[in-house]
């Protein structure tokens, strides 16, 4: 993918994650078509009526494509946990096929819906920003092994965070 990308936490023990994409499905089909459920889990979809996450239409014109799956990454032995209560049992995806800021916008405020109606902290896959957040809500930082024996941090936030983030006018997810 060449844009942007969000994940959200789960916590559910007895629905696994591909099961909670399933169940987004009926959902994005109120407002986004066409959706195309491929075999390996995930959605591509694309947003007809961008009312359902608080945007104007001319908010979403010049985006692309949009996945949705299952976050088979989540959760990782290499990550530190310990911000949180606990660490997440499954993890479910967001990707913007395409970057630009509409892409970035639209993501976030997909993200930020889906945070809420799943009651879920969204990881930004990598660092908004350095120093503490200026912003309410929470934002946390889970430390992750890179592969080459370094470790590396990313933030995790609630939709609080997300949604003053949001309003920001340098606003921005990680590509």
């Amino acid at each position: 993918m060449a844009g942007p990308v969000v994940g959200l936490w789960l916590f559910d023990e007895a629905r696994g994650a591909q099961d909670v994409v399933a169940g987004l499905l009926p959902w994005l089909e109120t407002f986004c078509d066409p959706v195309r459920p491929a075999g390996d889990g995930h959605a591509d979809f694309w947003i007809a009526d961008a009312r359902p996450l608080g945007l104007k239409q001319a908010d979403v014109d010049g985006t692309g494509c949009f996945t949705l799956g299952a976050d088979e990454q989540i959760p990782a032995d290499d990550e530190d946990y310990a911000a949180f209560s606990r660490p997440p049992t499954h993890g479910i995806a967001l990707f913007a096929g395409s970057s630009g800021r509409p892409n970035h916008r639209t993501l976030g405020h997909l993200a930020l819906t889906l945070a809420r109606r799943l009651d879920a902290p969204i990881d930004f896959d990598g660092m908004l920003f350095e120093g503490p957040s200026p912003f309410p809500g929470t934002l946390r930082e889970v430390s992750y092994d890179t592969g080459d024996g370094e470790r590396s941090v990313r933030h995790v936030g609630d939709a609080e965070f997300l949604a003053a983030w949001l309003r920001h006018p340098g606003f921005h997810l990680v590509k």
